[in-house]
């Protein structure tokens, strides 16, 4: 099984800057597709990025992209989120998750495709 431990959260200004670790254990990270989602207080889980498990092909939502970019470092089994020109509506719990999807199914924005799941880390932007 899996676990999964984000950091790197915490409270930034409009337009700062702010990079989020997800870190695995129990497993080999290479062989997942890797995900960010977020939840802010009353609202849906939203998907955020994604990337294919060699790292070549990544996804991101409309709101986010241009400012997010999504990597990972197979070797040291983690991804990482660079969350640049942060606006207050960015601020949210992010999590990260991990699932074993096809190439033809990528990327699935769907939370219940994805197996394994972080406890997540707050992320707020002041204005």
């Amino acid at each position: 099984q899996v676990q999964l431990e984000e950091s790197g959260g915490g409270l930034v200004e409009a337009g700062g800057s702010l990079r989020l670790s997800c870190v695995a254990s129990g497993g080999t990270l290479a062989n997942y597709v890797v995900a960010w989602f977020r939840q802010a207080p009353g609202q849906e889980r939203e998907f955020v990025t994604a990337i294919w498990r060699s790292g070549g092909n990544t996804a991101y939502a409309d709101s986010v992209k241009g400012r997010f970019t999504i990597s990972r470092a197979n070797a040291k089994n983690t991804a990482y989120l660079q969350m640049n020109s942060l606006k207050p509506e960015d601020t949210a719990v992010y999590y990260c998750a991990v699932g074993r999807h096809i190439l033809s199914n990528f990327p699935n924005a769907q939370p219940g495709s994805y197996a394994y799941w972080g406890q997540g880390t707050q992320v707020t932007v002041s204005s």
